[in-house]
């Protein structure tokens, strides 16, 4: 494996034993001790949709994919917000300040909500047995963003 791949991956190797014995009674389940599982985790790897095998098999692959998918969404969802409101507020006395407020709070709401929900989907998608292509993490992602954007653009959370 050449060094950018390793910067770019982390690999996860598992022994023959996992829980450090050395006995005989494995229960008929034997695994090969030079066997590699490559986690996909890098950002290039996300932006590209390129992924090492065919898809998402672990929970920390499939949660990272989607979490960054929603964190790049929303970076440019409140990029665009926040270059509108310094056009529309630019002679507002502190309308820099009132920008920077409402954006960073704004998207660090949205990074939590995002970290939380990615991990439900991730988690789903593990428990369940299945695995997840790099498409579905960018239709999760963009969709958590899209969605959030429909809900704060709706009066559903007034009548609450």
């Amino acid at each position: 494996m050449s060094s950018s791949k390793a910067a770019y991956s982390h690999l996860i190797k598992r022994g023959a034993n996992p829980g450090g014995g050395s006995g005989g009674g494995g229960g008929g389940r034997t695994m090969n001790a030079n066997k590699d599982y490559s986690i996909n985790l890098s950002v290039q790897q996300v932006l590209s949709l390129w992924v090492q095998g065919t898809s998402l098999q672990h929970f920390t692959e499939m949660w990272y994919w989607v979490f960054l998918w929603c964190l790049f969404s929303s970076l440019f969802v409140h990029g665009a917000v926040g270059l509108l409101m310094l056009v529309m507020l630019q002679r507002h006395r502190r309308g820099r300040l009132i920008t920077l407020v409402l954006v960073s709070v704004g998207f660090l709401a949205s990074l939590s909500g995002g970290v939380i929900t990615s991990a439900a989907v991730a988690g789903v998608y593990r428990v369940a047995g299945k695995d997840m292509a790099p498409l579905q993490a960018l239709v999760f992602g963009v969709g958590q963003t899209t969605l959030s954007i429909v809900i704060s653009f709706s009066r559903i959370l007034a009548t609450l």
